[in-house]
């Protein structure tokens, strides 16, 4: 292979692990806790949805052992696992699979590895290959999800779970590791409960995967990738914004990765103070209409443009879209009539036809929105929904909706005498170039250490759970390893138009530490050209520069 001096160098760095993980695993101990319960809302149907894997107590790694903790007996049995990479690549996921890899040679040199290609249809459809140590060596600290590729098949029917069944049945597997986010991780626990329910000893543990960090709460206080993705996003919008104070002529409409929270948005606001960032749970919470939304990116531009400065920069979330309270009763009711009418709107031909059927069936409110907006957004919201029936909201142009409507806006201020300032933009979508980065050093060593630990999990007999470190914010010395029951995360959501049982996504919390400190900011920010520009992601130096987690983070542990 040709590769990078980088890569080369990162062949060689050696990720850190918490304190319990080090050392032989026979003196590796594990505590258990209370019962982990999901909010009191969905208990009785999530208790009814997943009986046996309901109520199980969140775990703790220790050493070295003591009396009392549950036995890693298994750990030292030759194991065979299977490993899947599921949904969108977030940097670090070779390194779960390294840090998994590297625990089973530890308990015993004759467990072996095997990875599903292609994401979850590679369990239902049998498609495998080993993951040996050389092979493994070519990925190590390195981004991408491609040692074994991703997908986004989402196994819910009765014979795509038989097929699953019978595949890990006839490699003999102990257990399946799902690398994933919060659709994913739901669909481990369901696999979790129909391999219980078969009375199969076949274990199947998740790990929290997506750099849109939506997949948090007490246990897992960041999914991996995240840390990474808005280090690099941090370090291009820094670049605009410099290049916007010396060009001195645009506005920078960027949208940001994120479909349905806004953390990446908040994490780069508090990395580089731009002069607007749109918050997609404080615009829900306020009921901000567009034009709303619009009124307050033209009060930054007017009163930038009276200080002689007619350049500046905005962030948009990705999901903002869906957050907007007419935008999102819009688009809820396009999920229902589009899962409602699916073979009869895939009949017609064209995108005019489909709009005019979809129109024609709208309630009237919903109807004269969808018939405001441009036809290329019209189109956009029409576009196929993801396996999960969610919007591609990632398709949907929301950063060019907001800078045409503010020009016009603009215009319509400027007739009036109102504004006197010069206007004009470019947009820009920071999105994929995030997900298969070289991970940072936090990355790689949190990744590692999750893998690590999901082996760990494999070894106590544990099933449905969720690989967890906390204590993020500290030096990885000072992390601690175990995991969470995967139900105890759940509630019940609207899917397809049916109720199904799915992970919460996390919100950004507007009672929170990250957004109270952004917002005490944000108006400063709206009139100064003082940006703060992060700079490249570095791996090589001071451990306060090369192993720094993110502002969310540190922001969150403080007292």
């Amino acid at each position: 292979m040709d590769i990078s001096p980088l890569q080369k160098a990162r062949y060689a760095y050696s990720p850190k692990l918490p304190p319990a993980l080090r050392g032989p695993v026979s003196g590796l101990g594990l505590e258990t806790g209370a019962p982990a319960l999901p909010e009191a809302a969905f208990q009785s149907s999530l208790k009814a949805l997943f009986p046996l894997s309901y109520g199980q107590a969140r775990v703790k790694f220790t050493r070295p052992a003591k009396a009392g903790d549950r036995s890693l007996a298994k750990g030292a049995s030759a194991l065979k696992v299977g490993v899947i990479l599921s949904g969108g690549p977030a940097p670090g996921g070779h390194n779960v699979i390294a840090g998994l890899f590297d625990g089973l040679k530890a308990g015993n040199p004759a467990s072996t590895l095997t990875g599903f290609k292609g994401g979850p249809g590679g369990l239902v459809d049998n498609k495998t290959i080993e993951i040996t140590a050389e092979l493994l060596a070519r990925y190590r600290n390195t981004g991408g999800f491609d040692i074994i590729g991703s997908g986004r098949t989402k196994i819910e029917t009765p014979e795509q779970f038989e097929a699953a069944f019978a595949t890990a049945q006839g490699l003999k597997l102990d257990a399946v590791v799902v690398i994933g986010g919060d659709d994913s991780n739901t669909n481990a626990a369901l696999l979790a409960e129909f391999f219980a329910a078969k009375k199969s000893s076949i274990a199947v543990i998740g790990v929290p995967k997506t750099i849109d960090g939506d997949l948090k709460n007490e246990d897992i206080e960041a999914s991996f990738g995240f840390d990474t993705a808005t280090k690099l996003y941090a370090e291009l919008v820094g670049n605009i914004e410099r290049d916007s104070a010396s060009g001195r002529k645009y506005w920078h409409f960027v949208k940001l990765m994120g479909r349905s929270a806004s953390h990446i948005g908040l994490e780069v606001a508090l990395q580089t103070r731009p002069n607007v960032a749109l918050i997609s749970e404080e615009i829900e919470a306020k009921k901000s209409s567009l034009g709303d939304i619009v009124n307050e990116i033209c009060a930054s531009v007017s009163a930038r443009a009276d200080a002689g400065e007619n350049f500046g920069v905005v962030l948009v979330p990705e999901g903002l879209i869906e957050f907007v309270p007419e935008m999102k009763a819009l688009i809820s009711e396009l999920n229902e009539l589009l899962a409602r009418h699916d073979a009869e709107y895939k009949a017609l031909q064209g995108v005019e036809a489909q709009k005019a059927f979809i129109s024609g069936k709208l309630k009237s409110t919903e109807a004269g929105l969808f018939k405001s907006l441009p036809g290329e957004i019209q189109a956009q919201l029409l576009w196929d929904r993801d396996p999960h029936g969610n919007v591609q909201v990632s398709r949907i142009e929301t950063e060019k909706l907001l800078a045409a409507m503010v020009k016009a806006r603009l215009a319509e201020l400027a007739k009036a005498g109102a504004y006197k300032g010069k206007f004009d933009f470019q947009t820009h979508f920071l999105g994929y170039e995030g997900r298969c980065a070289f991970p940072s050093n936090f990355d790689a060593d949190y990744c590692y250490s999750l893998g690590y630990t999901a082996f760990a999990l494999v070894a106590c007999g544990l099933s449905g759970y969720l690989s967890s470190v906390k204590n993020l914010a500290a030096p990885a010395d000072q992390w601690i390893a175990g995991g969470v029951p995967l139900v105890s995360m759940m509630n019940i959501e609207r899917r397809h138009g049916q109720d199904k049982p799915v992970i919460r996504k996390a919100l950004v919390e507007l009672e929170g530490r990250p957004f109270k400190t952004f917002a005490a900011a944000r108006a400063a920010w709206a009139a100064s050209s003082d940006f703060r520009v992060p700079g490249p992601m570095q791996y090589f130096g001071a451990p306060e520069v090369t192993d720094r987690p993110t502002e969310t983070l540190i922001l969150e542990s403080s007292k």
